[in-house]
């Protein structure tokens, strides 16, 4: 009886390991199919097949096709432990009714186990003692619960296994979006800043062509005016041959705020004592912003708000003349240029002095006030031309060409042009200027 208990009790442990294989029951039909296999009566656990563990670094739908067969694989295994469950209840039964036959059941006088009801063996293959028939039957018992508490743990573990698996592969997905947004950002980052890079470059361009554009539209204006009689707008000098205080040109622009500046004309006096006040801007408040002046027997003085520097220029032989001055606020740098050639520097004239804007330029008179009040001992006689002012210093090689005759550079603050110098006092007037190389050959001669 006990042999035959085993073998039931192993063949349907054996049916739910082939189930839990074989992850489904491929037999559709009803009938019960065994796979009995030999098993010691004291082992502790039943053969359990162990899944492979699935490989994190595969691509993510291989991933999601795994943790879908998990998935699937889980709850054909919770289906295959239920049937299980239900046949060890089963087993347990009968074990029961066992229990209960062996208490009612009695020794016959030749020693057999016979039923007090009909005297027949109940189990043929049933020990013949009673105490090994009872102590058999609580060890199968016992092995019974064993190997039930083992299924429900391997049980536990699948499922925690289950669970857990999915939960790596989102952190793995996480992880990688997460790298994936942070390279977004970053991408997105280079472009904004190549975006912003491209259009500053694109703004300093477009000023830069306006600009070009504006002086060739003023030019074209200036030519297409026509009736100066001049080759072209800078072409022509403003002739104040008399001194008086009503004889004198003006500028029709005025100047910014400067920091530095570089001031360059041609002039020709041959007048005594001094040949007086060829330039001036004054502003509102302070009509000796700059001045460029020689009156009595002093030498040429530049004033920068009423400070005074002494120039080592001589210009009074009735020749052209080339002259430019720079200066610079820090520190109050200046320079002084006679035909391409640096004759004097020196600092501390006005330092850290900015050049106030909105003031008038006045061409052969001194101002007392902005814009008039002039002296006549201290207005220019003589010949002026190609006025041009800058709001930076120059570079010496770039006075140099424009005293040789190499080139003409027109200033970027005030330029020499017919159109924007007015004359004033009669007697005074703008006449077709010599070429630059006639003015270049008295210099030297």
């Amino acid at each position: 009886m006990l042999s035959l208990l085993r073998l039931l009790c192993f063949c349907a442990l054996g049916l739910g390991y082939e189930k839990l294989v074989r992850g489904q029951d491929d037999n559709p039909d009803t009938g019960a199919r065994f796979l009995c296999q030999a098993i010691a009566v004291g082992a502790d656990t039943c053969l359990v097949p162990v899944v492979p563990e699935p490989n994190a670094a595969a691509q993510e739908e291989v991933l999601r096709n795994t943790v879908m067969q998990l998935r699937e694989t889980v709850l054909q295994e919770k289906e295959t432990i239920v049937n299980q469950l239900g046949t060890i209840n089963e087993l347990t039964t009968k074990l029961s009714l066992c229990e209960s036959a062996s208490e009612e059941g009695k020794y016959d006088s030749g020693g057999s186990w016979s039923n007090n009801k009909n005297n027949q063996n109940t189990m043929g293959d049933v020990p013949r003692g009673p105490n090994d028939t009872i102590d058999n039957l609580g060890k199968t018992m016992q092995s019974l619960k064993d190997r039930l508490e083992n299924l429900e743990q391997q049980q536990q573990r699948a499922n925690m296994s289950g669970a857990l698996f999915p939960s790596e592969l989102r952190d793995l997905l996480q992880r990688r979006l997460g790298d994936l947004e942070k390279q977004l950002l970053s991408k997105v980052n280079n472009l904004e800043e190549e975006k912003s890079l491209l259009y500053n470059e694109t703004t300093a361009h477009r000023q830069k062509t306006e600009s070009t554009l504006n002086s060739l539209l003023t030019r074209i204006n200036e030519l297409e005016k026509g009736g100066s009689g001049f080759k072209s707008p800078e072409q022509f000098k403003l002739v104040l041959p008399l001194r008086t205080n009503y004889l004198y040109g003006r500028m029709a622009k005025s100047l910014p705020e400067m920091y530095s500046f570089t001031l360059c004309m041609w002039l020709r006096s041959s007048a005594g004592p001094g040949i007086g006040t060829p330039f001036s801007y004054g502003v509102p408040g302070q009509a000796n912003e700059i001045v460029l002046m020689e009156w009595g027997n002093n030498p040429i003085e530049l004033l920068i708000n009423d400070k005074v520097a002494q120039l080592p220029l001589l210009v009074r032989d009735g020749r052209w003349q080339h002259i430019c001055i720079t200066w610079t606020t820090r520190d109050g740098l200046w320079e002084a240029y006679q035909n391409g050639q640096k004759l004097g520097a020196g600092d501390n004239l006005a330092p850290w002095h900015r050049i106030k804007p909105g003031g008038a330029i006045i061409l052969g008179q001194e101002q007392d006030m902005v814009g008039g009040r002039f002296d006549a001992t201290q207005a220019f006689v003589g010949e002026l031309s190609q006025v041009n002012i800058w709001d930076k210093v120059l570079k010496p090689a770039d006075i140099l060409t424009m005293a040789n005759c190499s080139s003409y550079t027109p200033g970027n603050v005030v330029s020499w042009l017919d159109s924007d110098v007015e004359v004033f006092g009669g007697g005074a007037a703008k006449l077709p200027l010599e070429i630059c190389q006639d003015r270049l050959s008295e210099t030297e001669s």
